[in-house]
């Protein structure tokens, strides 16, 4: 009652929002994803003097068929030093961003797909071989001198990186800004900054990679200088109605050593801060004596906690097969989207047969409508 004696009107409480599912869209910026489904950027190590090729079309544009949400073209290596291997992709060219705005002319053609473009330094791992060539470094002819943080190679048998210098610093925050500006005349929605699996970025975070003593080094905040100055320099540059992602490593899977889940946190914070839309969570990279207990959906935790704890979205990545898994991690509100990569290698249509398993409809092309409803 209230103080005369009158019956109060009752106190309505705000209606319970449904928590969103793997289907249910998703804003970034200006930018929406028709579903929370990501095509992890997945080296295809075929590119020619950086420069995609047919296979590139191919491999990326179907997956623009594929109902998936947003598709994140490979690491884009933003100079010809900073490659992973020779046949990797980059955009330091006209010809290189001539030949990625025919790709993205296609898929927005195809499909409703955000597109994304991952930009990358390899830094000490660079010059290295194709996978399938072995674990090795490049060939004299095709290879170059790495460069990194700290003259401290990644493993035996590794290159000994040049340590950057203040010049060199400067010179690489200048092409990322140049690399993001051609990304965004390319047409791309998305521009994701590789700052993850123990190359250029993540090398100048780990303890592990980084032993300089100037201001670049030595403490936590120190060791973000210079990642964070390319962070800035991307945003200076990226529209600003366009989606900023930053991949990081949430751990280096070596204890205290290294980089770890509470200093993610922290950099995921100083990112919020400086416009960043989202957080795509992996981990690992920086030291072949890493020790990850493999298992599906290993990495979640890692998202959840970087979500929750530094306040900004997240995408959670690592094991993620299944239908059933990738809609619960999204309805318990551990991640705001999922990246897959390995899972559509082996079924671009991944999507297709999630949404049958969940109960969604998807957007497909007339052209694939009979092989659709074959499906069904």
């Amino acid at each position: 009652m209230g103080k005369d004696g009158a019956l109060s009107e009752p106190t309505l409480s705000p209606p319970i929002r449904a928590m969103p599912h793997l289907f249910e869209p998703l804003a970034l910026n200006s930018v929406t994803l028709p579903n929370r489904i990501v095509i992890s950027p997945m080296c295809q190590y075929s590119a020619i003097d950086g420069l995609a090729t047919d296979w590139h079309f191919v491999h990326l544009g179907r997956y623009a068929a594929a109902a998936v949400g947003l598709i994140i073209a490979e690491a884009t290596h933003v100079s010809a030093i900073g490659r992973i291997t020779p046949g990797c992709l980059g955009l330091y060219n006209d010809a290189h961003e001539e030949a990625l705005t025919r790709i993205v002319r296609f898929m927005k053609e195809t499909g409703p797909a955000a597109t994304g473009i991952q930009l990358a330094h390899a830094g000490r791992k660079g010059s290295m071989s194709a996978p399938w060539k072995g674990v090795k470094p490049a060939d004299e002819a095709e290879g170059w001198i790495s460069v990194g943080p700290s003259a401290v190679a990644f493993d035996e048998g590794w290159q000994i990186p040049k340590a950057l210098d203040e010049a060199g610093m400067d010179r690489i925050v200048r092409e990322f800004a140049t690399a993001a500006t051609r990304a965004t005349r390319a047409g791309f929605d998305v521009c994701e900054v590789h700052s993850a699996h123990g190359y250029l970025m993540h090398e100048f975070l780990s303890p592990i990679s980084n032993k300089r003593n100037d201001e670049c080094g030595g403490s936590r905040e120190n060791r973000m200088r210079f990642p964070l100055r390319i962070v800035d320099a991307v945003r200076a540059v990226w529209p600003k109605d366009r989606a900023l992602l930053v991949r990081l490593s949430a751990t280096d899977y070596m204890g205290e050593e290294g980089w770890t889940l509470a200093d993610s946190i922290a950099y995921a914070k100083e990112l919020k801060a400086r416009g960043v839309d989202m957080i795509d969570v992996s981990g690992g990279g920086s030291s072949p004596k890493q020790s990850p207990e493999l298992k599906p959906g290993y990495q979640v935790p890692f998202a959840e906690a970087i979500r929750k704890e530094a306040g900004i979205p997240t995408i959670a990545v690592g094991l993620i097969t299944r239908p059933e898994q990738a809609d619960a991690i999204i309805r318990e509100g551990k991640a705001d989207a999922i990246a897959i990569a390995r899972a559509l290698l082996n079924d671009p249509f991944w999507a297709w047969r999630a949404a049958d398993a969940l109960g969604h409809e998807v957007a497909v092309p007339n052209q694939y409508l009979r092989g659709r409803k074959l499906a069904v």
